[in-house]
């Protein structure tokens, strides 16, 4: 099951009501924060509580963002290294899913921070997919990620490293 926390700004944009959960996501990548960024088209921004690792995903139809925000996810993970089976795996779980309120000012906060380099790459007219642009603000350091990998990709292959055993991307087939 995954857990969403989002930001007044998405739930007022959502038609679900977010439920008040004492529950966390049981996915190996844990919780999720949501927002939306007011760009033309509208784009939601999810980051991992743990590895907090961006993920940019169309807002339209908001009905069904968590949903794209799974199978997007699955992309971005493909494209930062990790196992088919290990996406495929974390993809699944999440066909369960809440919404709640978000809970953690720091998360919030970085966030913020991707909303801004974000808004920046798209300001300095550099042709971006939503996807290459989740891959470069994967690379930007994070401040409380600076005692462990400094970057949400670095954070996510050590992540997943320690999940399966295996460095990401050296799956063995058999």
């Amino acid at each position: 099951m995954l857990v969403v926390h989002a930001t007044k700004k998405l739930l007022d944009r959502l038609s679900s009501a977010p439920r008040r959960t004492d529950e966390s996501s049981t996915t190996a990548l844990g919780s999720w924060y949501s927002t939306v960024l007011f760009w033309r088209p509208q784009v939601g921004l999810f980051v991992n509580e743990s590895t907090l690792l961006p993920v940019l995903v169309p807002l339209a139809p908001a009905s069904t963002l968590v949903e794209r925000f799974v199978t997007d996810l699955g992309a971005l993970l493909i494209a930062c290294g990790a196992r088919a089976s290990f996406v495929e795996a974390e993809t699944q779980k999440m066909g369960d899913w809440r919404l709640t309120k978000t809970s953690n000012r720091s998360v919030v906060g970085i966030m913020n921070e991707f909303s801004y380099l974000a808004e920046e790459h798209v300001r300095s007219g550099e042709s971006h997919s939503l996807l290459e642009l989740s891959v470069d603000l994967s690379k930007t350091p994070c401040g409380p990620l600076y005692k462990s990998h400094v970057s949400p990709d670095r954070e996510l292959a050590a992540l997943l490293a320690e999940r399966t055993g295996l460095d990401v991307g050296t799956e063995s087939e058999g």
